[in-house]
């Protein structure tokens, strides 16, 4: 493991937590070159789920994409860095153990919106503008007058 300060290879392991599922480890580690503390996070690694693309493409998921997504429509909110990560979380999860390795990006889209919808209005308007693709002003009235009701 690389220090992300000084780059050192040489770290010791302070503390080891296992999240509440299972499936992810969180390490505090000390560097032996700068001292310096830093988190690391272990998760198994599952099947390798693809993407399809509106235009056709494929790619393979991504989550350090979807959690991007996620932090820019949760800017200036209330919502947590540990809620984002738990959306993430639940979507990989729901997404592994779906039927099919290939998914849909509208899907992806579709559960974001759905998570979002419920933790924070803000949030989800400006997820839904992009991912909806709002073209003028009547979009965003529109889909706030779903949203009021």
């Amino acid at each position: 493991m690389q220090c992300p300060y000084c780059k050192s290879t040489d770290s010791e392991v302070v503390e080891t937590r296992v999240s509440e599922d299972g499936t992810n480890i969180r390490r505090r580690r000390t560097c032996a070159g700068c001292g310096k503390r830093y988190t690391t996070y272990e998760r198994i690694e599952n099947v390798t789920l693809i993407v399809t693309k509106r235009d056709g493409k494929r790619e393979q998921f991504d989550r350090e994409k979807l959690r991007t997504g996620i932090v820019r429509a949760c800017g200036k909110t209330t919502v947590s860095v540990e809620q984002i990560n738990n959306i993430v979380d639940e979507i990989e999860r729901e997404l592994i153990s779906g039927e099919s390795v290939e998914v849909e990006a509208k899907k992806i889209g579709q559960m974001v919106a759905l998570k979002l919808k419920k933790l924070d209005k803000v949030a989800y308007i400006r997820f839904a503008s992009v991912f909806k693709r709002f073209v003028d002003l009547e979009d965003f009235e529109k889909e706030l007058k779903r949203l009021i009701k």
